[in-house]
């Protein structure tokens, strides 16, 4: 691992002296019109051989590769040109990796399944056990390469799903049986993101009047863990974006970065529709860039993020935006920034790599300085933990403590204790305005109107129980929603009005068709039947109106109400029903209860990752 990453530095170093000097390896006098080597390439290892702190022939070995793979490419371009066939870059798992770089030529008029049946042939894998990524979007199967937007020379990320590499010496039962195991693997993960799609559509489209007890929906808290107001269709995207995103960290958390990724650029997808004016103001987009970024760097597949300097400034950007240049913002509103620090350990680190593979030393060393000298603040004496945890803290508690006092032990006491404090009085404000909604609701309720009307209206005034009674007055619609979702839409009609409900609005004044009309509307509520008749001047607003031809229900209608096609509509939609919860409860297991969870890294991947990175760079150290 440590020779292929010098390997690769080194080959980018050069490239950078090349870039600099403006010498193109490929063309007179390094190459000749045979298309071997000059001598001149010879004097080119001499200059650059101090600089890189090689030897002339280990120099001179790493300057033909660059040239023989120019010269590749430069082929490879002239026959795509005249042939259309292309040349793809494949970027296996780790642990199929060669020196070489694996190359696929196809026309790019096959499907996504034509292709991931390509690779798998010419490498041993199981068909349905890889995913394919190109451009950061998953390959779709049905498609051509053509239409996906994939070109000559692309990279193509291959990743392997299998749990366990096959053992080559097992029998072919076993074999069989693995494969079976596989498929079915394959099968659970599609099915997984299936119902991770619909159940955050679900979540998301559900509004804030429901009752969360008994129908769950999603909302957005600030840093304090309070509600912040955000327009609908805004609410909507950003949800459905932070959805993804915690599926995608739940994986991260069992170190399935194979599975995590596809979750994670959906999740970067749905984030682009939220404008830019909401993602300027939530860091949850800056912590996605680097999730998405280490994915990558874990799979051992960096190179194939073609843009991940650019992910990793978005991200430094948007920290800055959101928690100010020195903080100050952050300092504001928390009082402390040390929580924080570990996303930025991670980004310095990130960007230390990034530059260590692009061949700039210097620069590298001294991000991976600034993520180690982070690592060493950060890291937290299990034995403080040990003191909080006694105390009846958690862990996850004790380490966001810890970290937002810089290991000051009695003030990650005190930190701790007076957000449990913020949070009880947090759920005591939600439990005394939820008693004041369901006081409201009853109101409407003994005013004649459904429960599901009465929350609808309250939503749309903002708790407001005047203001929610004058739109049940202005929006007639409103007054037909019915608590009762089986309720025959036949029923109106079907409604047998009292005398003594009709004589009792004629004495009111109004006359008899319209008393009728209104009675059967709202199947003898007499009180909401002579609020809405007073409010519109005694006649019934035309969206209340039975047309005529339905005025009277026909045998047919009558007779399909206890049908058995009518039963078995029942049974359909509880199933409905039911997949319904248990998609939205695969969801809601994933979503952390502490609003902190993305700062909660334990970061012992990081440390490791800094050492390795840090043994590579001895000639940058001063």
């Amino acid at each position: 691992m440590e020779r292929m990453a010098q390997k690769k530095y080194l080959a980018a170093k050069l490239k950078n002296c090349l870039r600099e000097d403006k010498i193109q390896l490929w063309k007179p006098p390094y190459t000749n019109e045979n298309k071997e080597a000059g001598l001149e390439l010879k004097e080119l290892a001499q200059k650059y051989s101090a600089k890189v702190k090689l030897s002339e022939n280990e120099t001179e070995c790493i300057l033909e590769e660059i040239r023989c793979e120019a010269i590749e490419r430069g082929t490879g371009n002239e026959a795509y040109k005249t042939t259309g066939v292309a040349k793809l870059e494949l970027v296996l798992p780790p642990k199929m990796r060669k020196t070489r770089k694996s190359l696929l030529e196809t026309k790019l008029i096959i499907t996504g399944e034509e292709l991931r049946s390509q690779i798998a042939q010419m490498y041993g894998f199981q068909e349905k056990c890889i995913k394919i990524i190109i451009n950061k979007k998953q390959l779709d199967l049905g498609k051509t390469l053509e239409e996906q937007g994939v070109t000559h020379n692309v990279k193509v990320m291959v990743l392997e799903l299998r749990q366990s590499e096959e053992d080559t010496k097992k029998k072919v039962q076993e074999e069989e049986m693995q494969h079976e195991v596989e498929t079915m693997k394959e099968k659970e993960r599609k099915e997984r993101m299936k119902r991770t799609k619909k159940g955050l559509e679900i979540l998301a489209t559900r509004e804030d009047y429901l009752d969360p007890d008994t129908t769950p929906y999603l909302d957005i808290a600030n840093q304090t863990g309070r509600s912040i107001k955000i327009p609908q269709q805004a609410k909507r995207s950003l949800l459905l974006a932070m959805g993804y995103h915690e599926k995608g960290r739940a994986f991260m958390k069992k170190k399935e970065y194979a599975v995590a990724l596809p979750f994670l650029l959906d999740a970067d997808k749905r984030f682009c529709d939220c404008g830019n004016e909401l993602l300027n103001t939530v860091d949850n987009y800056a912590a996605l860039q680097l999730d998405i970024v280490w994915c990558y760097f874990r799979l051992g597949q960096l190179e194939c993020l073609d843009d991940a300097e650019k992910k990793l400034a978005t991200a430094h950007k948007c920290f800055k935006r959101c928690y100010g240049e020195n903080h100050e913002r952050l300092l504001k509103i928390k009082g402390s920034s040390g929580s924080e620090e570990v996303l930025f350990l991670r980004l310095y680190l990130l960007q230390g790599i990034g530059n260590y593979h692009n061949g700039k030393g210097k620069e590298a060393f001294e991000l991976l300085q600034k993520a180690n000298g982070l690592y060493q603040e950060l890291s937290i004496d299990p034995e403080k933990i040990n003191n909080l945890l006694l105390l009846g803290f958690s862990a996850q508690e004790a380490r966001l403590g810890l970290r937002a006092c810089y290991g000051n032990l009695e003030e990650a006491a005190s930190l701790i204790t007076s957000r449990r404090e913020e949070k009880a009085q947090i759920r005591r404000e939600e439990r005394a305005k939820k008693r004041r909604r369901l006081d409201d609701i009853n109101t409407l309720k003994t005013m004649g109107y459904s429960e599901r009307a009465a929350k609808k209206a309250l939503h749309r005034a903002q708790g407001n129980l005047e203001q929610a009674f004058k739109i049940l007055l202005d929006e007639p619609q409103l007054l037909l929603l019915n608590d009762d979702d089986n309720a025959d839409p036949m029923a109106p009609h079907q409604f047998q009005v009292p005398k003594e409900s009709i004589d009792q609005l004629m004495y009111m004044g109004f006359n008899r068709e319209s008393v009728e009309e209104a009675l059967k509307v709202f199947q003898g509520n007499i009180q909401l039947a002579a609020q809405t008749l007073a409010h519109y001047g005694g006649v019934l607003p035309a969206e209340l109106q039975l047309s005529p031809e339905q005025s009277t229900p026909s045998e047919e209608s009558i007779s399909s109400k206890d049908s058995p096609t009518e039963s078995a509509g029942t049974s359909s939609s509880s199933t409905d029903e039911d997949m319904e919860t248990d998609v939205v409860n695969e969801i809601l297991e994933d979503i952390p209860e502490h609003e902190e969870d993305y700062l909660d890294l334990t970061l012992e991947e990081e440390e490791q990752v800094i050492k390795e990175y840090l043994s590579y760079m001895h000639e940058e150290q001063p």
